[in-house]
């Protein structure tokens, strides 16, 4: 069993990793002990990327490796607590066919596309050029509403309305507070940009996309779980944000890097 009270990576917020198989880690973990899970899981390629190979794009693969840990995910998972796993269009509809099994159907919150820029070569089929972050929450869940700038398009359209008050929620407020505040995020996300040549990780996702995530679905002091940990993205948005973490991810190189970005920012 792995020793949940070894000497974290930093102390202030906790963050703490192991180059363990993520069924292991969850397996040592007591029940309703995190807040939030964020993880880029496997996508279902089938490629090796030399540090780690790829699930191949098959149902019965899919379910034998994610089943055994959604379960643990759900039993670690506090009863107020938030699940985003991030995937493509390879494995989505099947995953979402396990997170109702698991988490339940009325437990879904969000499919939430992130559309992000990228060269596209292919000429049989649209411009696949967005991931796809399955959404569940248990019981009474914190949720703390996201919003992001207007365009000049829509912030010209807003002052051209004829009154200064807006009325929202039968409530009235201030055209420049509404521009101020900025628009509430939807399901759709285009305004984050994918991050050019994966510098640190092939696979790397952009901060402001994990951090709109933790801070959407925790609170500081809460504990943030990332079961794919890959570059460790998630454990520095962690620290940033006053979040503690715990994480693993069964390439050791993956722990070190992620222990050089955790110490480069101290």
């Amino acid at each position: 069993m792995i020793d949940l009270n070894e000497k974290p990576l930093c102390t202030i917020p906790r963050v703490m990793c192991w180059p363990v198989d993520n069924l292991e880690l969850l397996k040592s973990q007591p029940n309703e002990s995190v807040d939030l899970i964020y993880s880029d899981i496997l996508y279902g390629t089938g490629r090796d990327f030399g540090e780690y190979k790829d699930l191949k794009p098959k149902q019965d693969v899919i379910e034998s490796h994610y089943l055994p840990r959604l379960i643990e995910m759900k039993r670690v998972l506090k009863q107020n607590g938030s699940i985003y796993l991030q995937m493509n269009t390879r494995i989505n509809h099947w995953m979402r066919i396990l997170m109702d099994k698991v988490f339940g159907y009325d437990n879904f919150q969000n499919e939430i596309v992130w559309e992000y820029y990228s060269v596209y070569n292919g000429n049989k089929c649209f411009a696949k050029l967005s991931d796809r972050i399955l959404f569940y929450s248990l019981g009474e869940t914190k949720f703390n509403l996201q919003y992001k700038p207007y365009s000049n398009e829509s912030i010209k359209r807003l002052r051209r309305k004829p009154s200064k008050k807006i009325d929202y929620r039968n409530s009235l407020f201030d055209t420049e507070f509404i521009i101020n505040r900025g628009k509430k995020v939807s399901d759709v996300w285009t305004d984050i940009p994918m991050i050019k040549g994966g510098k640190k990780y092939p696979t790397q996702k952009p901060k402001e996309l994990i951090k709109r995530f933790v801070l959407a679905s925790s609170n500081e002091n809460d504990v943030v779980a990332d079961y794919y940990l890959g570059s460790g993205t998630t454990a520095e948005v962690c620290k940033e944000l006053n979040r503690n973490f715990i994480g693993c991810d069964i390439n050791p190189n993956a722990i070190e890097l992620t222990k050089t970005r955790l110490n480069a920012e101290t």
